[in-house]
């Protein structure tokens, strides 16, 4: 098996993980996008601890692991302008469908959600849409 689905495999199973303590230790499903826009719009005031120290945890955790993972790729343009739209468009469509990967393609699937699995069809054939356009087609990445 590839080096690079090995870290995929080992990183979706992480996220499984991190999903299951955070739905025991609060009763809450978890997802990031929720999570991250209650910081910043101000609506997660009253948790602002455990919102912060998660995406804490976004930045530090790859950080920290970097020196480990000498060699793997991750397939990442270095084209500042389309990284920073890409973005932007993942942030609106994870408001638009009321959640991101995290909530409803980890927690939304595995507790049989129709809007979940359905939010991730979509999620999934954008991303394979994305590629065919903007690599294949256009050649921007």
């Amino acid at each position: 098996m590839p080096y690079e689905w090995i870290m995929g495999l080992a990183g979706g199973g992480l996220i499984g993980v991190a999903a299951a303590i955070f739905l025991l230790v609060n009763g809450r499903i978890m997802g990031a996008s929720g999570l991250i826009g209650g910081l910043v719009d101000g609506s997660g005031r009253h948790d602002w601890r455990e919102r912060a120290a998660l995406l804490a945890g976004l930045f530090l955790a790859p950080a920290l692991l970097v020196p480990f993972m000498a060699g793997a790729q991750t397939h990442l343009t270095n084209n500042w302008g389309v990284i920073i739209i890409a973005g932007l468009l993942v942030g609106v469509g994870t408001r638009l469908a009321n959640g991101c990967t995290s909530g409803h393609g980890v927690c939304g699937i595995s507790r049989l959600s129709l809007r979940g699995i359905v939010a991730t069809v979509f999620y999934i054939g954008a991303g394979a849409l994305t590629v065919v356009v903007f690599k294949h087609g256009l050649g921007i990445i």
